[in-house]
């Protein structure tokens, strides 16, 4: 783009975006996403039009980029949906919305639970309630739904005893977090679930100042205690990591199952596999193919950026698309394919620089364990409905399925 182009120039003639997926192909990005420049301008909701990042050299470049901002109060933000523009400044700062050195203070606070070693730690109870729940699976009634049984119970688990939340307090917390990750979220509707889980994390954290125990919100809870952080603002991390650690990883484990029974020579390879790494890597890959944030990653410029033969400039808004960065075919020679045995190392289904996800390593422990145990307790497992029956999430910021019937 010159410098001479303006904003009304550039309106006229770029996409609408988030894109809709092929129904021939509900695995894929959007096709005209693979179609564009890695860097081209798009129209969100509110009428702007920021860059749309699609290759994955770019993606890596802006990721590791310090004049490239999350911090969503600055002007040229490319907002999700009109809820978190409305509530932009009613919001703390957390380790999702800050920077520089405000960004490192506060994701030292997460750190301590997510540690390589203290989520390796966590296998034998990860491997503990999978085996619980497909035990469930098994004595229980034919088709079985694999999301309400398996898919959303074990991570939501798992996160809810890392951050000392009752586990009984589920239905409440993924019904508000439903509410406030729709795709197209309006003000109102959003800020009812956004305002439901903030005051059940004060009240939390509140709790816990005085009575606290062996978890992540206790940890907050000191943290407030010392003067570090205010209530408000410990409630706001932990209702991202409460979010983040059970939704995210509840989808990817959802579609990621029938991408395995749509692919069943590649879940045999899982499935027989005694090797850790290839087993690592498989679920890799299985990021790569299904990167399922589906309305990109929120980026602002706050200088200007020269990079893949354009200028983006200071106060313009990015959006880093995970999808089409990961079907990338200069970086994955035939993206379209689930290949197991490919390195899928350098996949960004987790971000990539400073901001990539606190909880990458708790999710893959996750997928690691649950992948390889289902596909071995269940060899016989396969689709009870109809491919194109089953119900794919295309309304929700993060992708995946509501449904999963499954027989054997």
């Amino acid at each position: 783009m010159t410098d001479t182009l303006t904003q009304e120039a550039v309106s006229q003639d770029v996409p609408e975006y988030p894109m809709e997926r092929e129904a021939s192909c509900p695995f894929a990005p959007p096709r005209r996403m693979l179609e564009m420049s890695p860097l081209a301008r798009v129209r969100i909701w509110n009428g702007t039009t920021p860059w749309l990042v699609t290759g994955h050299e770019v993606a890596r470049a802006l990721f590791s980029d310090a004049r490239v901002s999350v911090d969503d109060r600055i002007e040229g933000f490319p907002h999700w949906n009109e809820h978190m523009l409305s509530t932009v400044d009613k919001r703390p700062r957390s380790v999702f919305t800050s920077d520089a050195e405000e960004h490192t203070r506060f994701r030292r606070m997460l750190s301590k639970p997510f540690t390589f070693k203290r989520v390796e730690g966590l296998r034998p109870a990860i491997q503990k309630i999978t085996d619980e729940c497909i035990d469930g699976i098994l004595a229980g009634p034919r088709p079985a739904d694999l999301v309400a049984t398996l898919a959303l119970p074990v991570p939501t688990v798992v996160i809810s005893e890392m951050l000392g939340v009752p586990y009984e307090d589920h239905e409440f917390f993924q019904h508000h977090a439903n509410v406030g990750l729709a795709r197209y979220a309006s003000a109102q509707d959003g800020q009812k679930g956004a305002m439901s889980l903030a005051q059940y994390l004060i009240d939390l954290v509140e709790k816990k100042r005085t009575e606290p125990g062996e978890d992540a919100v206790s940890d907050l809870a000191e943290r407030v205690n010392a003067g570090e952080i205010t209530v408000k603002e410990a409630a706001q991390l932990g209702t991202g990591l409460l979010i983040a650690g059970h939704e995210t990883t509840a989808n990817m484990i959802g579609i990621g199952i029938l991408a395995l029974l749509e692919n069943p020579e590649q879940a045999a390879l899982l499935r027989d596999s005694d090797d850790p790494k290839f087993i690592a890597n498989a679920c890799e890959e299985l990021m790569r193919y299904l990167s399922i944030i589906q309305n990109g990653q929120r980026r602002v410029a706050i200088e200007d950026i020269e990079i893949a033969g354009e200028t983006i400039r200071a106060g313009e808004g990015i959006i880093l698309d995970l999808a089409p960065a990961n079907w990338d075919a200069t970086a994955y020679p035939e993206p379209d394919r689930l290949d197991l045995s490919r390195d899928a190392g350098q996949q960004l289904g987790f971000g990539y620089g400073r901001h990539q996800c606190v909880g990458q390593q708790l999710a893959r422990a996750e997928l690691q364990i649950v992948f390889h145990t289902l596909l071995r307790r269940i060899p016989t497992m396969r689709l009870a409905i109809p491919f194109d029956e089953v119900p794919f999430k295309h309304d929700r910021l993060a992708y995946g399925v509501y449904e999963l019937p499954v027989t054997w």
